[in-house]
């Protein structure tokens, strides 16, 4: 089973070489690396370019947003499964081999998730370290970042929605949930969320309220699901 994995970014130049290595450092490897650049104007793209050899390819486009960009690799990407990794994050070396291999044992699977444990970037001021949040423990990691899936899954529930600042993965995850897709956590911390003084949810505080946006949605989209069901 071959793996697309598809990295969005904008202005990523001081992590987005950790996020590739950690990539390419998987013990098994995916066939391919989609990293789409969201209209950087710092050197994000030069970084990338350097790993042409590597299986990487860049691909550029205007300002659009994670959303847009994840939408971008996926409709270039050539494999079975699909994972994508957020620009600042890291995987741990086993994510796709776990993952392929619980896939692999159950064909009935859709997706597979695992954990997630959250860590201070070094670069962080002591100031601004000492007003992060941080918790020790690692938990379920219900994010873009954690997830394996199969390319006709994915596609059965369809692209991400660019209308949203923030929570654009909830709002997906919810239909998937609505259609049905079969889905297993591992647990095991697949992915390791970098917290730093440019984390978008941190960024866009403001636009908070399009978790509960999400959410209302969300509801919304269960309650005619439901209603739908008791009238048959």
């Amino acid at each position: 089973m071959k793996v697309s994995v598809i990295i969005p970014v904008r202005d990523g130049e001081r992590y987005i070489a950790d996020a590739i290595g950690s990539v390419l450092e998987q013990t098994k490897p995916p066939a391919e690396l989609l990293v789409v650049d969201d209209g950087s104007k710092d050197e994000t793209a030069t970084i990338v370019s350097q790993y042409s050899g590597s299986g990487v390819r860049l691909i550029q486009q205007p300002r659009r947003g994670a959303a847009a960009a994840r939408n971008a690799g996926v409709k270039l990407a050539r494999h079975q499964l699909l994972a994508f990794l957020d620009a600042d994050d890291l995987w741990t070396s086993t994510k796709l081999e776990r993952q392929c291999a619980e896939l692999q044992s159950d064909p009935t699977l859709d997706m597979v998730f695992g954990y997630v444990r959250q860590f201070v970037s070094p670069d962080v001021e002591a100031a601004r370290r000492a007003r992060l949040r941080c918790p020790n423990e690692s938990i379920p990691g219900y994010l873009a970042g954690t997830m394996l899936i199969r390319c006709e899954s994915f596609e059965r529930v369809g692209v991400f929605e660019t209308g949203w600042a923030i929570g654009e993965f909830l709002a997906w995850y919810a239909r998937a949930q609505l259609l049905g897709l079969r889905e297993k956590m591992i647990l095991t911390v697949l992915l390791m969320r970098r917290l730093h003084r440019t984390n978008q949810g941190i960024l866009k505080r403001s636009e908070h309220g399009d978790y509960v946006r999400v959410m209302k949605k969300i509801l919304d989209r269960r309650r005619e699901s439901e209603a739908k069901l008791t009238s048959l």
